[in-house]
């Protein structure tokens, strides 16, 4: 406050430094003119603060046909003051691979039935959203058919081989590698879930048997 011993007048102490934007009008009155802080802008933003040009963000046109209000992403501000969008997107591919072999083991009769299995422990690597998991499974089953035998292969109770020998000779090493693409739905960020499959054999004749399997799966891992 100020003070007039002349006059006796009381009125307001008006700082006189650098920036202070206050003024007193005519009629004893205290006033902020609009716009009367300034400031000065970096990249992604335009304008001084003043009523004339005020802050812009710099921003591009949505080109697409959904809408921005239901379909845009976020903007957010970190621990650092630094403003951050969306996770970026992550895909992960991991490929296995195991031989096993058998002592001679006799084809089943009957249908096709799973003799062996494999199986994985994959993580989804991004902590922010779940991933579409994807499994690229192949078997290879390695048989022996005597002269009349038969045999039949494939994995996961889907026969999709099957192979009998009308000639007067043993077939050796026969071999034929199945393969699929499948979907094994989602994974939750950062978690792991089991995948993997099971080798198989079935409709055997005549004494046929297998003596190795080679496993191969890759498994896909996509987070938008």
């Amino acid at each position: 406050m100020s003070y007039d011993p002349a006059t006796g007048a009381i009125g307001a102490k008006v700082s006189g430094q650098a920036g202070n934007n206050l003024v007193t009008r005519p009629d004893g009155s205290l006033y902020v003119p609009t716009g009367a802080a300034t400031v000065s802008t970096g990249c992604g933003l335009s304008g001084n603060g003043s009523g004339s040009t005020p802050l812009k963000v710099a921003t591009g046109t949505w080109p697409y046909p959904c809408s921005v209000d239901s379909a845009g992403g976020v903007v957010a501000c970190d621990s650092n003051g630094v403003l951050r969008s969306e996770p970026r997107g992550k895909a992960s591919l991991t490929n296995y691979f195991e031989n096993r072999s058998y002592n001679d083991v006799p084809v089943p009769t009957s249908g096709l039935t799973t003799v062996d299995t494999y199986s994985v422990t994959v993580t989804n690597p991004d902590t922010c959203r779940p991933a579409l998991v994807l499994a690229e499974q192949e078997v290879d089953i390695w048989l022996v058919v005597p002269a009349g035998g038969a045999a039949a292969t494939g994995f996961d109770g889907d026969e999709m081989q099957y192979i009998r020998n009308t000639g007067s000779s043993t077939m050796s090493g026969i071999h034929t590698q199945h393969t699929k693409l499948l979907g094994r739905g989602t994974l939750a960020a950062g978690s792991s879930m089991p995948v993997g499959f099971g080798a198989g054999v079935g409709r055997g004749a005549a004494n046929a048997y297998y003596y190795a399997i080679y496993f191969t799966l890759r498994v896909l891992l996509i987070s938008l």
